[in-house]
């Protein structure tokens, strides 16, 4: 892990390529969903620049569906030591990490879906993640963004979390404040003893919730949920108006 002012930024990265998109459809049968542009500028790219500019060296990108594109466009990628992690058969979010582990060494790193999208405020989301990591106390820190101020997104929420940022799952017929954005940093040892074959991570946060070693951040810039083809236009929309405004304040 390289220094960076009093805390230490993880030097490895997974960026989770491998989905389906079924919901993007028909947007999706041609092109799988983290190449989707958003902004004027693919899911992934977006993904691998906040990366990049963090300070990770090496990303790890699974891919399944149309896996050839995504591998195509990396190619072109400069400045990252990427792999690729292909997986045959699809092996959901817990899956996934756990075959690339090979790659992500020994130390806590990054993993950010590759089609979320994110704008940080004065202080980049992934610093802000570095700098609230505890390697003795946690084995996962989410982001998390506001359930009523996540765009795009209609769902009930995910978490609950406490003052020193401990997490706890929505209760039924509840909405929770927090829904997790996709992006977090995770230690290996979190995956110690996981099953194998395709399972869902959030099996491996049960665990660590059970084990009070499961922790949050709330984002404090925008986040947008870019499920379908309309919330893609729902997301320009904005993010274009608001680098707008922003031009104009510069000038």
């Amino acid at each position: 892990m390289t220094s960076v002012r009093s805390y230490r930024v993880p030097t490895h990265a997974m960026v989770l390529a491998a989905g389906l998109g079924l919901r993007m459809r028909p947007l999706t049968q041609i092109c799988p969903k983290p190449l989707l542009e958003v902004g004027g500028k693919t899911m992934l790219d977006q993904a691998l620049d906040r990366l990049q500019s963090a300070g990770v060296a090496a990303v790890t990108v699974n891919t399944h569906w149309l896996p050839h594109k995504i591998e195509d466009h990396l190619a072109n990628r400069k400045g990252l030591k990427i792999n690729i992690s292909r997986e045959e058969e699809l092996l959901e979010t817990g899956g996934g990490i756990l075959k690339a582990l090979p790659f992500l060494g020994d130390q806590a790193f990054y993993a950010v879906n590759a089609d979320v999208i994110w704008r940080d405020a004065s202080i980049p989301a992934l610093h802000r993640l570095a700098r609230v990591w505890d390697e003795e106390k946690m084995d996962a820190l989410l982001m998390l963004t506001a359930t009523v101020q996540a765009t795009g997104y209609g769902g009930d929420g995910d978490f609950m979390m406490d003052a020193l940022g401990e997490l706890t799952r929505r209760p039924e017929r509840q909405i929770a404040p927090y829904v997790f954005t996709g992006v977090q940093i995770l230690h290996p040892r979190l995956f110690r003893d996981a099953p194998s074959g395709s399972f869902s991570i959030n099996r491996l946060y049960d665990r660590a919730l059970e084990a009070g070693r499961l922790y949050g951040i709330a984002h404090d810039g925008d986040w947008y949920h870019v499920g379908t083809p309309d919330a893609i236009d729902i997301a320009d929309a904005e993010i274009l108006e608001k680098e707008g405004a922003r031009a104009r304040l510069l000038f």
